[in-house]
């Protein structure tokens, strides 16, 4: 019988799981129409209880790259939570009905909640302000074909911290691999969360804290930034106060590395000027692409497909065997 795994976090993965995905990944990049069928009659229940736009058009296309078929919802008011059914019960729903599950939910760990019930893997697409292991994986692939490596870096990680799911996942991945280094820039509302930097002072891993972007650009390696989330907040004025703190813009750019590359998970509001966007170094909309094929990895992985089964069946068509 084979093991069931879900994606909850960056850590339910090992240093070699990903260097595997990555391979992967080259591989489908390289050669697309080799996976095209690998997940045909396998289906892709998507449970998006919060709006979303890159993260569940990125699995739905994946799966449907792959072969295979995809059911769901985008939002909780279309499914039976509106009515008060369960985590839990909806979940056991969707395990009959799928073979994988992708869910986002504004309330953490939900995913983790769903996973104790389901009979087929979870991935976690998004859970609050906690974690986003599958846009971590979208950011180490990216981070990688930039640098061809993950370790001797230093990470800008620029915006909303505190509530920043994104910047929590990759701090915790980022932070396996050797002589990297952050530096967490935001106002002081909106500051890394002490676990987050507890488990960094575990690993011995340097980092320094400023409200200052100008300051810090010139010695990063990757500028990582977020939007200041206004679902997230429950002070409005508070919100209007600090969504336009930082503005990454061209000016500011003439103070980075020119080998230096901008990243940001998206969407955007005015945190990016567009006038960045033909800036080289703007990486973020190949960061969205390389997502959808990290992802087609990550299915294909805990689906446990056989790879070597289709190429080979490929082969044998080619042939005429």
């Amino acid at each position: 019988m084979k093991e069931l795994r879900h994606f909850l976090e960056p850590r339910d993965l090992k240093l070699q799981e990903y260097e595997e995905l990555f391979e992967l990944v080259d591989k489908i990049m390289a050669n697309p129409k080799d996976y095209s069928e690998i997940a045909r009659g396998k289906i892709l229940a998507a449970l998006f209880f919060e709006p979303s736009t890159r993260t569940r058009l990125s699995f739905e296309s994946a799966m449907l790259k792959l072969g295979g078929s995809v059911i769901g919802f985008s939002e909780a008011s279309s499914s039976s939570t509106a009515k008060g059914e369960s985590i839990e019960d909806t979940t056991r729903m969707a395990s009959i009905y799928g073979d994988i599950i992708a869910m986002r939910h504004p309330e953490a760990y939900s995913p983790c909640k769903a996973s104790k019930v389901s009979t087929i893997p979870v991935i976690n697409a998004g859970d609050g302000g906690h974690q986003h292991p599958t846009q971590t994986l979208a950011d180490l692939i990216t981070i990688r074909a930039k640098f061809n490596r993950l370790n001797n870096l230093k990470i800008g990680f620029c915006g909303d911290l505190k509530f920043g799911r994104t910047v929590h996942s990759l701090a915790q991945a980022f932070s396996e691999y050797e002589n990297n280094s952050f530096v967490f820039i935001s106002p002081k509302e909106l500051k890394m969360p002490d676990y987050v930097k507890q488990e960094l002072e575990q690993k011995d891993m340097p980092y320094i804290e400023t409200d200052n972007l100008e300051d810090a650009i010139a010695d990063l390696d990757i500028i990582y930034m977020t939007r200041v989330q206004k679902e997230r907040f429950e002070d409005a004025d508070e919100y209007e106060r600090l969504k336009d703190f930082y503005i990454l813009d061209g000016e500011k750019m003439s103070k980075a590395k020119d080998e230096c590359i901008v990243l940001h998970p998206l969407p955007r509001v005015n945190e990016i000027s567009c006038e960045v966007d033909s800036d080289p170094r703007a990486w973020y909309f190949k960061q969205a692409e390389y997502g959808m094929y990290g992802r087609m990895a990550l299915i294909i992985k805990l689906l446990q497909l056989d790879c070597d089964k289709v190429l080979r069946l490929k082969y044998y068509e080619l042939e005429g065997v």
